[in-house]
């Protein structure tokens, strides 16, 4: 069992940093296990000890001393899904802007969409559809409702779009649907934006309705194959700074649905700092000035592209 916070009556107390020099409790390493089997989320051994704070943090609000009984309630306790959901809440906050990586959207409006617009000539519907897998805070899924609804009345005049919008983290799924957004997440916002697509609240802004209409927010956890299946006829998935909390295996899975769910053509966007490499050889690397993405071949037949 955990010996946090016991003391003997003539054992002096541990100082400060003692706790971050001793090796991690067999429990603490059996919820790291926990989380990498429900989500997937590997945490290494320089995070171990944000995921004890975020541990003790979760055992305080719930009235828990110690580890063993935080893990048998992740385990065992009647709650265990919805603790967990609490727990991978207080582990996946993500930092994000508006208009954060200027050269892939750069990219996205002069090559992608003008590629899948044609492309879509030779169907009998037509829609673009664009996921923002782990779209945190929801800033990358409104840039890019707000560049779709640029194109509305040229590239996109006869066309319909969506954009589907995913994170593990509910409390950060709230506050995409709640759409308020302060200095720092604005800070690369133009006037010329901020005045069409934004109303003043208070010292933020929010999102106008026209934008927020365009996107469809939910919960998804990218380990869950079944979910995963259905999120068919992608033509563009931005996957920015997830990848990273996975191990090769997990990747490997996740990059797989991607691949599966775009359809001939599209593209896949990762973070600046993502790559494919020794995950996945099926997409071709595409190169953008001060960007890369990777794209989807049609498929081939009868020797002809």
């Amino acid at each position: 069992m955990s010996s946090i916070g016991t003391t003997t009556p003539n054992q002096p107390l541990p100082r400060p940093d003692a706790a971050l020099n001793s090796p991690p409790s067999q429990q603490l390493l059996d919820i790291r296990d926990l989380i990498y089997q429900v989500a997937g989320i590997l945490q290494p051994d320089h995070r171990i000890r944000f995921l004890e704070e975020r541990c003790q943090k979760r055992m305080k609000v719930l009235g828990f001393t110690r580890l063993g009984e935080y893990y048998d309630h992740l385990t065992k306790g009647a709650s265990r899904t919805a603790e967990m959901t609490e727990l991978l809440n207080e582990i996946t906050i993500g930092e994000t802007c508006f208009f954060r990586n200027l050269p892939q959207i750069e990219a996205l409006k002069k090559v992608v969409l003008p590629a899948i617009v044609e492309n879509k000539k030779r169907l009998p519907f037509s829609k673009v559809r664009i996921w923002s897998a782990g779209c945190s805070t929801g800033e990358e899924a409104y840039t890019l409702a707000i560049l779709l609804l640029e194109e509305k009345a040229g590239l996109l005049k006869n066309l319909n779009f969506e954009i589907l919008a995913t994170d593990l983290n509910e409390r950060s799924l709230e506050k995409a649907r709640a759409a308020v957004y302060g200095d720092y997440a604005i800070r690369n916002l133009t006037p010329y934006f901020r005045q069409k697509y934004f109303n003043p609240s208070g010292n933020s802004l929010a999102v106008k309705d026209e934008v927020k209409s365009v996107i469809q927010f939910s919960r998804l956890n990218l380990r869950d194959d079944a979910r995963m299946t259905f999120m068919k006829s992608m033509d563009i998935i931005f996957c920015c700074n997830v990848m990273i909390y996975f191990d090769a295996a997990v990747r490997t899975k996740v990059v797989q649905h991607y691949y599966n769910n775009l359809l001939p053509g599209s593209y896949l966007f990762l973070g600046h700092s993502e790559s494919l490499y020794g995950i996945n050889q099926a997409f071709r690397l595409v190169h953008f000035p001060g960007a890369t993405a990777y794209f989807k071949p049609a498929p081939v037949v009868g020797g002809v592209k």
